[in-house]
Order: structure tokens, then sequence, then C-alpha cells
């Protein structure tokens, strides 16, 4: 039992606040000691009966509380349901903690219910695994585990870790209390959060002042990409340099004046065939989103550039072609200097694309239905308008309409999250939980409704847990509307394919969102215009909330193809 409280005490000596347990038995010990150090207000502990959603939830507060977080499972299947949560982690460089109870050794490799080999489950995915014997100290195993969660060992970008813990009978504490110095006290039921200090999430670490920008002598037409993860400096060099800024929801650099909103829909204007084509492309972060800026990245003869300072996850030496920079003022070296008109143009083209966005998004598909992309430049505004707020965005198509239509701010006002490691639509209602009680935020999330039935679970936040501020909003037409707008667009029109089209792919439901949320005890509403919507948003975040959007997928690739010739005849 002494070893459980060692792992709780090596987890808050390293500065870990947050703990996500999954209920099971052979983890017992864990939660007896963790509930002993929530009591002492140590750290903060939040329970999920799902482990899949536990892995989110964590994942979601390391993200806000920008610090590593643990996740506890017991032994067997149990392990393998955080294999989704950790696969983000690792590719998103995310400080994820698995902490995996275990049957002791002699007890594998016997048929013993729940035994299985959990060591290396997670393979490649994790930055280090351990397996801790029963009765073993496993202080040493934590502090290793936790340096290479942050990213503390030489050469190794921090992701997530795994402690394999095996535990041996008795796994509860004796009542006589021989086993514990104490019996816990009593612990009341947590109210709603939103209250600072109630959970005790550590500040946001400095990230320090803006780099000394010396400014090039050269100029050239040059192009700042900002992918996933860029940050704020991505807008700092572009607007020091006088360069148009392409920036990505979740680069968490779209603001400022050289931030062009419907960017991936002008690239063609700038194209090798204008009469100013783009000629450099500084890359910062990761781009995951369109098409079009990965045929740019692709173009023979551009000259382009990846600022990598530091390792990161996604990043294999020789599997890109970009010259790779490191030091600030190699990067803006290579950059130069904007020639004279060039941002100039690219924001008179931004203007005029905005206003025929604003047109088509005017007319609704269809009576009663809501085109995805006004849902996303209206919730995006919502956001920008709420400083110190959360937005977090669905894969798929919700944050590519954010991509399209979220317009660019003066300043950065929201916090924008995605999981876009790996991109998959689950976990993100968990993952969003997790934001809203690591940030005590205002949290708004945008996800489709395939995405919030598949992390429908989430939404099971026990009596007893903080159930954070948090409010959802659904665009529900009734199935996976993103096939639609690829290739599987055009075999949706042919007769010979369009059944298995809309079977295999759109995954038609008629699931009552209404009857769910109020099973959850979430309150609902249904909008189905655009007035209706500005009147869903308008209020604050308070309590837990689904906004159901009423929208539809047919005619939606004809929606996608109207927003583009209205671009290209301004």
């Amino acid at each position: 039992m002494d070893s459980a409280r060692y792992v709780v005490d090596a987890l808050e000596r390293a500065g870990v606040a947050h703990v996500v347990l999954a209920p099971g038995s052979r983890s017992a010990p864990l939660v007896y000691a963790l509930a002993e150090a929530e009591a002492d207000g140590r750290l903060s502990t939040y329970v999920r009966i799902d482990e899949r959603v536990a892995g989110f939830t964590a994942l979601g507060l390391a993200l806000g509380a920008d610090a590593a977080v643990a996740v506890v499972t017991t032994s067997g299947t149990a392990v393998g349901n955080l294999l989704p949560a950790v696969m983000e982690a690792n590719h998103a460089g995310i400080p994820l903690v698995v902490l995996s109870a275990d049957r002791p050794d002699e007890l594998r490799g016997t048929g013993a219910n729940q035994t299985t080999n959990q060591l290396d489950l997670f393979g490649e995915h994790v930055r280090f695994a351990t397996d801790v014997a029963a009765g073993i100290d496993p202080t040493s195993a934590i502090s290793t585990a936790l340096s290479a969660a942050r990213g503390r060992l030489e050469g190794i970008p921090g992701g997530p870790v795994q402690v394999n813990l095996s535990f041996r009978d008795p796994l509860t504490p004796a009542l006589d209390g021989s086993e514990w110095e104490r019996l816990l006290p009593v612990v009341d039921a947590p109210g709603t959060a939103g209250s600072p200090s109630e959970l005790g999430a550590p500040a946001k670490a400095d990230e320090g002042a803006e780099p000394v920008m010396v400014l090039p002598s050269t100029s050239h037409r040059t192009v700042v990409v900002a992918g996933h993860d860029a940050g704020p400096e991505a807008e700092y060099f572009a607007r020091m340099l006088g360069l148009p800024l392409l920036a990505e929801p979740s680069s968490n650099a779209r603001f400022g004046p050289n931030a062009i909103g419907p960017y991936r829909l002008l690239l063609e204007q700038f194209g090798p065939e204008s009469s100013s084509p783009i000629q450099r492309v500084v890359l910062f972060g990761r781009p995951t989103l369109s098409r079009e800026i990965s045929t740019l990245m692709a173009t023979t003869g551009l000259e382009r550039a990846l600022y990598l300072p530091t390792p990161v996850t996604w990043f294999e030496s020789g599997r890109r072609p970009e010259l790779i920079l490191t030091q600030w003022d190699q990067l803006t070296g290579f950059a130069g200097c904007g020639p004279s008109g060039w941002l100039q143009a690219w924001q008179d083209a931004s203007a005029h694309a905005e206003g025929a966005l604003d047109a088509v998004l005017a007319e609704a598909p269809q009576p009663g239905a809501l085109a995805g992309q006004l849902v996303a430049r209206k919730l995006w505004e919502r956001a920008q308008q709420d400083p110190g707020s959360n937005l977090v965005l669905g894969s798929s198509n919700p944050v590519r309409d954010v991509d399209l239509a979220g317009k660019p701010t003066e300043e950065s006002n929201a916090r924008i999250f995605a999981n876009r490691g790996l991109a998959g639509i689950d976990g993100t209602v968990a993952t969003a939980t997790g934001v809203a009680l690591a940030t005590h935020k205002p949290t708004r999330v945008l996800v489709g409704d395939l995405t919030f039935l598949h992390d429908s679970g989430a939404l099971n936040i026990g009596s007893s847990e903080q159930a954070p501020p948090l409010h959802i909003v659904v665009l529900n037409d009734g199935g996976g509307g993103i096939f639609s707008v690829l290739e599987h667009g055009e075999l949706a029109a042919a007769p010979d394919y369009a059944a298995a089209v809309e079977r295999f792919f759109g995954t038609p439901h008629t699931v009552n969102l209404a009857a769910l949320a109020a099973a959850y005890g979430f309150s609902h509403t249904l909008v189905r215009t655009a007035a209706e919507l500005d009147a869903a948003l308008a209020g604050p975040v308070a309590g837990r909330r689904i906004i159901e959007v009423s929208a539809t997928r047919a005619g939606l690739r004809e929606q996608h193809v109207r927003i583009a010739a209205a671009l290209k005849t301004n």
C-alpha cells in the first residue's frame, strides 16, 4: 500500500496538479492514496467511468493547464481504452502520464482474470514505458517518466508516457488503520466549477517576451503559414516583416492586421501563373487542414522553410522538403521583408472575399437549415468577444468551416483548441471538459453530430464531480457531411453509387439529441435560423448546454462550389 503513496508523493513533488481516475479494483491503492492527497489539498482528482473519456479528459486538462496530467486505470482492457488519447498525445506532444495498475508478476501468464501484457501496450506512441514490480518504490520511475513527458530527455520531444504499476492484495486499507496512518476524512461533493482556486490549476507558464527582430535588407514575396500550435510568434513575425499570414484556427496566430481569413481560396490568385506569384513560404507549426496548403508546400521550385527551434514529435528528419531553420535570425534572413504592395494585395483580396462569403452565407441551404460556415463564422465571432474564453473545434467539417469563415480579429481574445495530433473525431467532448476544468474559463465547443455522438459518454459527469460550464454547439445534418465535399460527393451523384455512399459514408442516424441532452442533465436549444443562432450564442457560458443547429447534407458540395465561385468573381 505504501507504494501507492509514493506514486502520489512523486507526482506532487513534480508539480502534477490534476489526475483523472477511471474506476477499477486493481488500481484501488492508487485511488485511496489520491483521495487522501486531494483531502489534504495537494492535488485535484476527476472521476470518469469510461477510460477513453478519462484519457481525453486528462488530455484536455493538460492542454488547458499547459502541464503534465496523469490518468489512472485498472488492469486489462481498461488500459487499452486509453490508446486513442495516447496516440493523440503522441502526435501533438502532450505530456499525458498513464498510470496503469497491473497484477503482480506471479499472476502473469497464468490465465488470471484481467491479466495481459500491459507494458509496451502503446508501443512507439509513448516516450517512456516502465514496469514497476509490486512492493518496489516507484519514485524513480515516476520521476523519469515525468522528465520524458515534459521533453527533458535530450533530443526527445515531450509526450505521453506509461508507468505500469503492479499491486498485490490487499488492495484496500484495513479498517483498523494498521495499513494507513489515518482514515480518509469525509469530502463533500464539489460544486459547479467556475470560481478560481477550486481546482488549483497551475498558472500558464510565462512564454517570455517577443523575439528581438532585426529587419533584413532583402525583400521577397513571402507568405507565413501558421499551422496547428504555431503560437502568437507567427503573427509577430508576419507583422514585423510586412508579410501575409495564413493561419489555421488552432495555430492561435489567427489575428492581427496581416491575418488573411479565407486564405485557402485565395492561393490561386497568387499562384505560379499570376502576375505576382508567391516566391517563398515560411512555416510555423504543423499544417493539418487544407489541400490547398498541402499543394502550396509541395510546389516545385518554391523556396520553403520550416521554423523548428526545438524537436517536435510530428517531424522526422529528411521527411519534409522544407529548409529546416532553428534560429530566429536565420528565419528573418530567409523570409525577407514584403515588397511594396505585397501585403496590401492580400488584404484587398481578403476584404473582397469576406464580402462575397457573407453574401453566399446569407442564403440558407434550405428552409430550417443553416450552413456550417455561417455557424462557424458566428461562433468564432462570439468567442472572440469573450476575452479569455476557450473554443474547442471538432475535426472533420467544423474546424475547416472555421478555417474558411472565422474572421481574424485585431487581438487574440479566445484560446483555440483542437485535437490535430491525429485529427480523430473521438474524445472531443471529453477534451473540452478537461480544458474547461483546467482553465476555469468559459468554454464553447463546435462539433458535428457524429463527433458528438461518438463521445456522448463524456456527457456523463458523476454527481460528485465538478461540472464545468460548457456549451456544445452541434451541427446536426443527420450523418457525416465531410465525405460529400470530397471525391465521394461525385460518386454520391451517380445512381450506381448513391445508396452505397449514403450508407457507408453518410452513415445516417435519427438520434434525438434533445432526449440525449435531458438524459445527461444538459439543457437543450434547437436552432433553425440565423436569428435563433444569434440568440442562442448571445448569453454567457453558464451551466451545461447543448445548442443543436439544424443543418443539411443536401447541397453541401454545391455550397462549397458557390463559395469558391463567389470568391473568384470578386
